[in-house]
């Protein structure tokens, strides 16, 4: 039976909503949307297709939506704009607009003079005015204002959110005079003699410190440390956290906090044995998060339990005004896991919504645990700013580089807690591409576009704003999910979705705009399938983009060096593919094969991943910087140096490349299938290495001198 083509009504609705109703492939095939996929996708939105009559009401109500709120609820506009507002009021009365700076003061905004004729809207009639913002407000978080002489249009509609965003975010110092090297890396998988298990943020400074004093590193790129769940089972990948704001706690580092001479003979004794019990996971072929953190916690349990004295106490207090509602919303829900289990899902009714008043009485009942989770957080704030120091102390310009996830949990602390701000129904993934030929559902709730603007976008900025606190910068992982993001329908496969877009003027703006007072910079992961023109934006905000080697190619042949972008930072590999020397022995063909991933004979994929390297390697030779029979190293050595010819402004070595690692860490499309994010750092044999022996590799200089251009 073919599959029922969407009614042009349907088309046009889709359209009105931002919902893409077709596409090109990454073969370039032009690919139409199924009348399903769009009938899911709008409902997800909100808007009622169940019956053509209602595609009819929807559409006709498209052009009423504006009109039935005095102001929109945010407008997001650059430094030096001039943008027009428009005030919607009952027909007749009078309105003037102010604008209320961020510092308090406030400013006139002045009405243009053009006339629109009155409209009449659920029966009454309804006049519009229009107003000129000034051109030289500064950038910040400010509100609008409507003054009216009769009640507004939608009670409360007659405030705004007021965004202006600096026109470009400017490079830090040291990038506008060449470029810098730095090192990546998954930090949990650098484990040290004093790790409990994971790599934690001792480590991580540590590492940092070395790459800064010894390879002249200029950050170290990190993968997201948003937080996971308080309980078993602990989600491994990093990319698909309960919460993006806050951070995971397994990542703290017991021995650096200050209360813990406090403790008591038993209670230091038994802090003793866990670390000595999640030490001896350093051994284990698998990361076993779970172990680690059943060992940390209680650990952690017993420092909390002696309490906060003096400055400390006063400083926790600080953090918990300064992090707000936010905060204590995430460590009740923490709190709920710990009672009820992960699934919110499943908890008891009244505590499925976190407005009931059922949860704030918990919270009250459960107050020292919820206080807790609070103090976790508190910690890793401080120490992730001491890590930070410690990196531009050693020497490093920009320090820590984090990572932002493309989305959260579905059943974890933000799909609860900011059910409000998501789309249900729904998840977000790619569609088949050459490395994915199935597609790939993220099992993640995408963000509402209409709802977060009604919020002010107050979440995006919040958890942007977290993440920035003490680092050099921000990779924004699927960075064009901010201009548009793969929405697949429950039920329906990878290949049965379609885009929604998304404000991106108002997500990058918000974004170049938290990062400018972080004096950070901003690495958009824009690999894959790109709009058009979404790479020139990017460069036009200041947004940098990314190149992997492997995926750089001009006219069937490596791009040359010379040919990469500035705005951007560059790399052999990523994690989504293996370590070089395990690309080079075709490992992610192995594994695809194995797990019955490849969507053409295994010889035919084979074949075309080795006429790739031929040609990767044929312009090494070309260059100069190989010799033809040359072994894996000298091969590793020479992609890196063809890094060091590049214009781009960052450039950063794998740790995984220093030490010869081969095993993929993550294998996308798959599950239980593969252990991803769960393989420790480890040497070409595939037995896990220490970062103490990780530091000592000869070949980190090797590649460093490479990638720098030396």
């Amino acid at each position: 039976m073919s599959p029922v083509a969407p009614s042009d009504a349907l088309l046009e609705l889709a359209r009105a909503h931002g919902v893409a109703t077709e596409f090109v492939d990454w073969k370039g095939a032009h690919t139409v949307i199924g009348d399903t996929a769009l009938r899911s996708v709008l409902t997800a939105l909100g808007v009622e297709v169940g019956s053509e009559e209602s595609v009819a009401s929807a559409l006709a109500d498209v052009d009423n939506r504006p009109w039935r709120r005095t102001l929109p609820a945010t407008v997001v506009c650059r430094e030096g704009w001039t943008p027009w507002i428009h005030a919607h009021v009952p027909n007749g009365s009078t309105v003037s607009l102010t604008v209320e700076l961020e510092d308090g003061t406030t400013r006139e905004v002045p009405q243009v003079e053009r006339w629109v004729h009155p409209r009449v809207v659920d029966g009454r009639e309804i006049g519009e005015a229009t107003f000129e913002l000034p051109g030289d407000l500064p950038t910040g978080w400010h509100r609008l204002i409507a003054h009216l002489d009769q009640p507004a249009v939608l009670e409360g509609s007659e405030l705004s959110t007021l965004v202006v965003t600096p026109g470009r975010l400017e490079l830090p110092e040291v990038l506008r005079h060449g470029g810098a090297t730095g090192l990546m890396t998954q930090i949990y998988q650098v484990r040290s003699a004093g790790s409990w298990g994971v790599g934690d943020l001792a480590d991580l400074g540590d590492l940092a410190s070395w790459a800064a004093t010894d390879l002249g590193a200029e950050f170290v790129l990190v993968n997201p440390l948003h937080a996971a769940e308080p309980v078993a089972p602990m989600e491994e990948s990093p990319y698909l956290p309960t919460t993006r704001r806050f951070v995971n706690p397994i990542y703290l580092h017991v021995e650096d906090i200050p209360e813990l001479v406090r403790l008591d003979e038993k209670s230091r004794a038994r802090v003793a044995a866990l670390a000595a019990r999640a030490q001896a996971l350093n051994a284990a072929d698998l990361i076993d998060r779970d172990g680690a953190w059943a060992a940390k916690g209680e650990a952690l349990g017993l420092v909390h339990a002696v309490g906060l004295e003096g400055r400390r106490a006063r400083d926790f207090d600080r953090y918990r005004e300064r992090e707000g509602d936010g905060l204590s919303t995430f460590a009740t829900w923490c709190a709920l896991a710990e009672r009820h289990g992960q699934l919110w899902s499943q908890w008891p009714t009244e505590y499925q919504d976190p407005t009931n008043p059922a949860v704030a009485e918990f919270a009250v009942s459960q107050h020292d645990r919820v206080r807790f989770h609070m103090w976790l957080q508190w910690l890793l704030d401080r120490q992730l700013g001491e890590v930070q120091r410690e990196a531009k102390n050693a020497g490093m310009s920009l320090g820590v580089v984090h990572d932002l996830a493309v989305g959260v949990h579905p059943h974890g602390a933000d799909s609860w807690g900011l059910a409000h701000a998501l789309a249900v129904g729904v998840t977000v993934g790619a569609p088949p591409d050459q490395f994915n030929q199935l597609g790939q559902n993220w099992s993640q709730p995408p963000w509402h576009p209409e709802r977060l603007a009604e919020l002010g976008y107050a979440p995006f900025r919040d958890m942007v704003r977290s993440i920035l606190r003490d680092s050099g910068g921000i990779r924004v992982d699927h960075v064009i999910g901010l201009f548009r993001l793969w929405w697949i329908p429950e039920g329906l496969t990878p290949a049965d979705g379609t885009y929604v877009t998304y404000d991106h003027e108002a997500l990058i703006g918000i974004l170049c705009l938290e990062a400018q007072r972080a004096g950070a910079v901003v690495i958009g992961e824009d690999l894959g399938v790109v709009p058009a023109n979404t790479r020139d934006y990017l460069q036009e905000r200041g947004v940098l983009g990314t190149s992997i080697m492997w995926f750089e190619n001009t006219d069937d042949a490596p791009t040359p060096p010379e040919d990469y972008r500035e705005l951007c930072l560059s790399s052999v590999t990523t994690h989504d593919l293996p370590p070089t020397a395990g690309f080079l022995t075709l490992e992610h063909v192995d594994i695809r094969e194995r797990l019955g991933l490849l969507t053409r004979p295994v010889e035919e994929e084979r074949a075309h991943e080795e006429q790739s390297i031929a040609k990767v390697r044929a312009a090494l030779v070309a260059r100069g910087w190989l010799e033809p029979a040359a072994g894996l190293p000298s091969v590793i050595e020479a992609m890196h140096r063809w890094l060091g010819h590049t214009p781009s402004v960052l450039r950063a070595v794998s740790l995984a490349d220093v030490v010869g690692d081969r095993r993929a860490i993550n294998q996308p499309g798959t599950d239980d299938e593969y252990p991803n994010w769960d393989l420790p750092l480890a040497g070409p044999d595939g037995t896990a290495i220490s970062l103490e022996a990780a530091t000592r590799s000869e070949f980190a200089n090797v590649l460093f001198q490479a990638t720098a251009g030396d």
